[in-house]
């Protein structure tokens, strides 16, 4: 439930600022993206919704919830692979690779926490017939 109500804030609290704060992601955002401001405000949308779904009881809508986070994650990560290949300077800080790469290893494990926050995946903290 912790890893739940965590990936859950996070996510609420990205969402906010997609909608709040665009231009770090407009920043991030590939070129072959179109309609780049339209598209940070959905996705700041789905993150929302998707953090609201995953704090639902078990039911469909949080199992939903944790597979369309895990396909948003999935989605996401040519804007993440951008920001650190092209050493995109956001809110004026510069990462360095230290920050990249765990950030872009990272990204299969957000993609398990919200297959597992949703109830879609219970590995590997129960054995397969339990879940």
């Amino acid at each position: 439930m912790i890893l739940r109500i965590a990936l859950a804030a996070a996510y609420f609290a990205a969402g906010v600022l997609h909608l709040l704060i665009p231009t770090p992601f407009l920043r991030i955002t590939p070129a072959w993206v179109p309609y780049p401001a339209a598209i940070i405000a959905l996705t700041g949308l789905c993150e929302i919704a998707g953090a609201t779904g995953l704090m639902l009881p078990a039911t469909r809508l949080r199992w939903w919830a944790g597979v369309m986070l895990a396909a948003y994650a999935v989605c996401v990560y040519p804007a993440n692979v951008k920001h650190g290949y092209d050493q995109v300077i956001v809110a004026g800080q510069y990462h360095s690779l230290w920050y990249h790469v765990p950030r872009l290893l990272f990204q299969p494990v957000i993609v398990w926490w919200a297959l597992f926050a949703g109830g879609v995946t219970g590995w590997p903290f129960r054995h397969r017939s339990e879940a």
